[in-house]
């Protein structure tokens, strides 16, 4: 079940990447010829080789900084109109789903890591 995790993760990732580059180049910038909101794609293709190979420590902090695009998908669909809006609220839902997949894939880690501390303990 864990691979079903990473690999929506992954395909939620790259579409995030290529929905940020679409939209900030060609689909709806905030001013036409304005290309660099496209920059908020890096920090996303950094995590790609991480994701592609299943690191928990990559996923664990690609699950944070993605909470960034969550937000900006929620205020930019309340705030902007037309594509854009329809655009962000995409953003928002495929920040979501890595989220949400990226959390199922570590948690057996993290609790695997968990009972093996407290069996040291003991």
């Amino acid at each position: 079940m864990t691979r079903i995790y990473a690999r929506v993760a992954l395909a939620s990732l790259i579409a995030l990447i290529a929905l940020s580059l679409l939209w900030e180049l060609w689909l709806a910038p905030v001013r036409p010829g304005a290309w660099a909101l496209a920059l908020k794609a890096v920090p996303l293709a950094f995590a790609l080789p991480g994701v592609a190979k299943k690191s928990v420590y990559t996923l664990q902090w690609a699950s944070m900084l993605v909470l960034l695009y969550l937000a900006e998908g929620i205020v930019r669909g309340m705030s902007d109109i037309g594509l854009s809006a329809r655009l962000a609220w995409l953003e928002a839902l495929l920040s979501l789903v890595f989220f949400v997949c990226a959390l199922a894939f570590v948690a057996p880690f993290k609790r695997a890591a968990r009972m093996n501390a407290r069996a040291k303990k003991s």
